[in-house]
């Protein structure tokens, strides 16, 4: 598959030119990366990936999407927390259709644990929350929520030498959420990193698991 194929939207500055798979203003993005699946129906309410990746490092949305889902996601990819985030989910919404009860943070390294955080705070506004290879943020009072967070979908990714090399993290979380009475789903992965294709495959599958499973209310996002 060549990459002209790809759907990535980078923010383009020059006036006047349009996105033509969305009919839409070609910085209309700002900041943020934007996916656009292949065969985009505007009438459909697609799910909404919103990627945080590790601080530091690389991060191709449109590679990861490829091995992800072409078909089955819109994603973006902020840049950054805090107010950027809600900014980036509010571009997206406005301009494309997004199942407004969809929507889920994904994470990679100190990203998933901050996915995990944002996902918990804010339980209401999310459909869950996924982290590659990030730890849950123990120590912190992200369960105060805990009627919503108990419903709330959470995936943990381990790697298998993380865990052998310091297991007391994911004890404790797991210990965590069986006394509040909640539900983690947890992955453990022997072999490839965070972003490999077996992982991501196993992330679309317990995606799309979740979404045929449950509709979850949520309140419209706004409240920052």
């Amino acid at each position: 598959m060549s990459r002209r194929s790809l759907t990535t939207v980078a923010a383009r500055r020059s006036r006047g030119t349009t996105d033509a798979r969305c009919g839409l203003p070609a910085d209309w993005t700002g900041n943020a990366r934007v996916f656009v699946p292949q065969g985009y129906e505007p009438g459909y309410d697609y799910p909404l990936l919103v990627w945080l990746p590790e601080a530091s490092g690389r991060f191709d949305l449109g590679r990861v999407m490829t091995r992800l889902s072409l078909r089955n996601y819109l994603a973006v990819q902020p840049a950054g927390t805090g107010a950027a985030l809600w900014r980036a989910i509010d571009r997206v919404r406005d301009r494309l259709s997004v199942h407004p009860r969809r929507i889920w943070l994904v994470g990679q390294g100190s990203g998933g644990t901050e996915a995990l955080r944002i996902a918990c705070r804010h339980a209401g506004e999310f459909a869950g929350g996924i982290s590659l290879g990030g730890q849950f943020p123990l120590g912190e009072s992200v369960l105060a929520r805990l009627d919503e967070i108990r419903t709330l979908p959470l995936l943990l990714c381990c790697r298998g030498a993380d865990i052998a090399a310091d297991p007391d993290p994911l004890d404790r979380t797991l210990r965590l959420f069986h006394a509040a009475g909640g539900t983690l789903a947890v992955r453990i992965y022997q072999r490839g990193g965070p972003l490999s294709r077996p992982v991501l495959a196993d992330v679309n599958r317990w995606l799309m698991d979740e979404l045929n499973a449950r509709t979850i209310p949520l309140q419209p996002h706004g409240a920052h």
